[in-house]
């Protein structure tokens, strides 16, 4: 169920900033999923207590690439990002033994 709802972890330069000031973190989630689902997937999931959930529909981006050939001209998918904050004292490591 938690597999469902959240894609994958976005690690930014500012979701690091984010999750070292404010124990915020940022999640790429599924379009469908609201907040609730997303407070109990990422609750199952990492074994944490959230205190606050806020999302956002990122819009997809027009994108064009040179090549050899000419310029590609494409589009990036949009995406829903969730910002969880975790209760204090509580962190989720990404990265483990690295």
């Amino acid at each position: 169920m938690a597999k469902d709802i959240l894609v994958k972890p976005l690690v930014t330069e500012k979701s690091d900033i984010l999750s070292e000031s404010l124990n915020q973190y940022t999640f790429v989630v599924n379009k469908r999923a609201n907040k609730v689902e997303i407070k109990k997937a990422v609750e199952e999931m990492y074994g944490v207590t959230v205190e606050a959930v806020n999302t956002a529909n990122m819009p997809g981006k027009n994108k064009s690439r040179s090549t050899r050939t000419g310029v590609l001209k494409g589009r990036k998918p949009g995406y829903k990002k969730a910002i969880v904050t975790l209760s204090s004292g509580e962190d989720i490591d990404f990265f483990g033994d690295i």
